[in-house]
């Protein structure tokens, strides 16, 4: 076939679900504190990436935009759903391999957080984007981004306490 058809196109993005997938299901999770929120999540995506692959194949960069198409998506299930984030919050992860404890804790405090304010978390400091960055992908301003930032930090050193000083073992 020649370069351009339907056939083309499905194995261009066969071949970015493929290399993405893991990565997008990282966030994915952190967004939602659990595994099967998280492949839900995961998946809703990649239907959605595959839907408009032409636009998202000729964006600059596809895993910039699959990972605002998973924010935007996670963020707007939750205020459809805002019940199915309470049952879904209380779910416990699967086991982890290396310090399981804090990770469940960590989990558990970005879940007291509300959605916003959890994926502007997760985006800045998890995925190391910049303010600019964050306010872009969630309609605000860099200011909001910063302020809300700020607030959910102190919020999670609250809950958190001292479970940070447990990081530093091993």
């Amino acid at each position: 076939m020649p370069p351009g058809t339907k056939h083309d196109s499905g194995q261009d993005f066969e071949a970015f679900a493929r290399a993405g997938q893991r990565k997008l299901y990282r966030t994915a999770y952190l967004l939602c504190g659990n595994a099967d929120g998280a492949r839900d999540l995961t998946q809703t995506t990649l239907a959605k990436l595959f839907q408009h692959w032409r636009r998202v194949s000729a964006a600059e960069s596809p895993d910039a935009y699959a990972r605002t198409v998973l924010t935007r998506t996670f963020l707007a299930e939750r205020r459809r759903r805002l019940r199915d984030l309470l049952a879904h919050s209380r779910a416990d992860p699967p086991p982890l391999p290396e310090h399981a404890e804090l990770r469940v804790t960590l989990l558990a405090a970005l879940a007291a957080l509300p959605p916003r304010a959890r994926a502007m978390v997760v985006l800045r400091y998890w995925e190391d984007l910049s303010v600019g960055t964050v306010a872009e992908l969630l309609r605000c301003s860099e200011g909001t981004v910063k302020s809300q930032c700020s607030r959910a930090l102190a919020k999670l050193r609250t809950q958190l306490g001292e479970a940070h000083l447990y990081a530093t073992e091993n």
